[in-house]
């Protein structure tokens, strides 16, 4: 079966990574998701391969984090476009106002459990679904 969405995660922490992977592997929508470990990585991605769907992004990163990385694609037309949920540990409200002002699409807080972060990205999907038949 065609996936019906593709994204891109980029977060640095493999334990995350695969955390995200395994609730998306139960999710009843069909995805494709890449990573990268880095944001400079996730931009070479963007510029080399077809453009995802959804972007999940971690804030806290080494080098360039979330915020930069938010500001970097807002200014390219094409990348401008896709949307990104930020995917944080963070629930402090100043980085969801923040990441607000820049152009991020949601905010998910990093769940520790499977079946939680499974439910989150169910219902994150269903929407999107729902929204793309109207």
């Amino acid at each position: 079966m065609k996936a019906a969405f593709t994204c891109l995660l980029i977060d640095d922490d493999i334990d995350d990574q695969e955390i995200f992977q395994l609730a998306l592997e139960e999710v009843n929508t069909p995805v494709t998701c890449n990573t990268a470990s880095r944001c400079t990585e996730a931009l070479e991605l963007l510029s080399s391969e077809t453009i995802p769907d959804f972007i999940f992004l971690d804030l806290n990163m080494p080098g360039m984090d979330g915020k930069e990385f938010l500001r970097e694609i807002k200014k390219d037309e094409k990348l401008s476009q896709i949307p990104v949920v930020i995917y944080s540990t963070s629930s402090d409200p100043k980085d969801l106002r923040i990441t607000r002002e820049l152009g991020a699409f949601d905010y998910i807080i990093k769940q520790s459990s499977i079946v939680s972060l499974r439910k989150i990205l169910e219902r994150f999907f269903n929407r999107q679904q729902i929204n793309n038949s109207n």
